[in-house]
């Protein structure tokens, strides 16, 4: 809420909080060391029960027996490891994008006259709470994943007699897709946990309505985005504004890959 006005606000619309990009970095590098760490391991490990099989055939069993056995290990040691990085990884986010948030909307405010301090209202708690379990989530998700396509890739190598060179291509690129996720998920969940800090700091404020503001980045921008932003269409913060070409509401960052923001409409100062 608003803890006092220091003098009668400008004229001016208060600067759109924009997701920090550096909060996103720091969220895939560590991401990214996991997967790094996990697919050494595998490699190594991989390599070494191929090697105590030189010939991989469909029809000799005990490869077959063995590998499975080496990669489910490998599997569960790699999937206990990321469960228990999810959780310190997944509440160093969340806190780290709310406070530069409410920083960031309290020099915002600033500008135009109010002087503001945010406390850790329940409803800002919930947000907190809520970001934190999908992170967490999603951080496990990736080693699930991963780990999956691994030993179903190890399968099939092993059922078609395929050489250990084969296998470690398959690896890398492997590699390079879950590396590729992990870096769509630090972006799109920076922006998302942006924009629901922000909706819930807003109303704290008294705002009831903001304007769209389309990023203008990104290869392929939504038409409809595009359309809002051009229009400075305004929208019910609570709500959402209602996207036609999803039809549904929708708040600024929520979907995958959008980067808009919004300017809050602040009473007495727009």
């Amino acid at each position: 809420m608003l803890d006092g006005i220091l003098k009668m606000p400008r004229q001016k619309l208060p600067r759109p909080v924009r997701p920090a990009p550096t909060i996103a970095a720091e969220y895939r590098r560590r991401l990214d060391a996991l997967i790094e760490e996990m697919h050494r391991s595998l490699t190594y490990w991989l390599a070494a029960a191929y090697r105590a099989h030189p010939s991989v055939m469909a029809a000799d069993e005990a490869p077959a027996t063995s590998l499975r056995a080496a990669v489910r290990r490998l599997s569960r040691r790699w999937q206990r490891r990321f469960n228990d990085a999810a959780d310190d990884l997944a509440r160093y986010f969340a806190q780290a994008v709310a406070d530069r948030s409410d920083l960031a909307l309290k020099r915002a405010l600033k500008r135009g006259g109010f002087s503001v301090e945010f406390k850790l209202t329940p409803a800002a708690r919930d947000v907190l709470g809520a970001t934190v379990y999908e992170n967490v989530g999603l951080i496990r998700s990736i080693a699930q994943e991963h780990l999956a396509a691994v030993e179903g890739m190890v399968m099939r190598s092993v059922a078609a007699g395929r050489d250990l060179e084969s296998l470690s291509k398959g690896l890398q690129e492997q590699f390079g897709v879950t590396k590729r996720r992990a870096a769509l998920i630090a972006r799109h969940q920076n922006n998302l946990a942006t924009a629901s800090i922000q909706r819930v700091r807003q109303i704290e404020i008294g705002v009831t309505d903001a304007v769209w503001l389309h990023s203008g980045g990104g290869r392929h921008p939504r038409p409809s985005h595009v359309k809002a932003g051009r229009d400075r269409v305004r929208y019910s913060v609570k709500e959402g504004w209602w996207d036609p070409d999803e039809r549904k509401h929708v708040l600024p960052g929520e979907l995958i890959n959008c980067r808009c923001t919004s300017i809050p409409i602040v009473p007495g100062f727009s």
